[in-house]
């Protein structure tokens, strides 16, 4: 990832692109991310693959689990009227902490893109506002912005602004700083490896002084909390927030 800074304005980009159809680019994130919806189809394919009443196969009943555990998910948070987003959710969570698992195979991951989670934060704040809609009509929807009083309608609108921008940065904020931090104690660890066992006499010293030996063990155990931990985390908030702000839109308004 490369963090470009011209005057107020701050770009996150992926370590490469390939321009496609005109101004549009092909980055890497978005390149991985394509990986991961495909990887995710052919996963669903295969579970879905011979079903059976009886005698159900161990595969059938990793699938089964999967789906009444996401369904019991969303049924719990938003009621039963709800179910129908049981497969929007399970998708959202699935994409969103695979995308961020993809950094332990080697891929760039497509969530430490803004670009990425501001989409997923786009497409919620979209049915948020068509849940309003439907619920207590487009003029109810308009008339929502100037309670209490009229006077606070410009907050409101910010308020309901701000709504996809903070999802998107919270979660790119937390993936983001897990790989910095990450990266630092790498760049730290090397460092110390290089400062201390040159410090061994002779050959000895030259030698084990470029073999970064610290590094052995200690990002190990800060991949489980930023590579696994964190990115079930995440997506675990996201949706979590995708439920909530749905649920509280048809309440509020209906």
């Amino acid at each position: 990832m490369n963090v470009e800074i011209t005057g107020p304005k701050i770009l996150w980009e992926s370590s490469w692109s390939v321009p496609l159809l005109g101004k549009f680019q092909l980055t890497e994130s978005l390149l991985n991310a394509w990986i991961i919806l495909a990887a995710i189809a052919l996963l669903c394919w295969w579970l879905g693959r011979g079903l059976t009443v009886d005698k159900i196969s161990k595969k059938q009943a990793v699938a089964e689990l999967l789906v009444t555990t996401c369904k019991n998910f969303v049924i719990g948070n938003m009621g039963q009227r709800y179910a129908h987003f049981v497969p929007f959710i399970g998708a959202l969570f699935s994409y969103s902490a695979l995308c961020s698992l993809s950094s332990l195979i080697g891929l760039y991951p497509a969530t430490s893109d803004l670009s990425t989670e501001l989409s997923w934060a786009l497409l919620v704040f979209v049915m948020i506002t068509c849940t309003k809609i439907r619920t207590g009509g487009l003029k109810g929807y308009l008339v929502g912005f100037t309670t209490p009083i009229p006077v606070f309608t410009p907050f409101n609108i910010i308020s309901e602004l701000a709504t996809p921008i903070s999802m998107a940065f919270r979660h790119f904020g937390n993936i983001m700083s897990g790989g910095v931090i990450s990266t630092l104690v790498y760049a730290a660890l090397a460092v110390a490896s290089n400062a201390l066992l040159g410090m061994l006499p002779g050959a000895l010293g030259e030698v084990l002084g470029l073999i970064p030996l610290f590094q052995l063990g200690v990002p190990a155990v800060l991949s489980i909390y930023f590579d696994l931990f964190s990115s079930f985390m995440q997506a675990f908030i996201f949706c979590m927030l995708t439920m909530l702000y749905i649920a509280n839109a048809a309440e509020a308004d209906g």
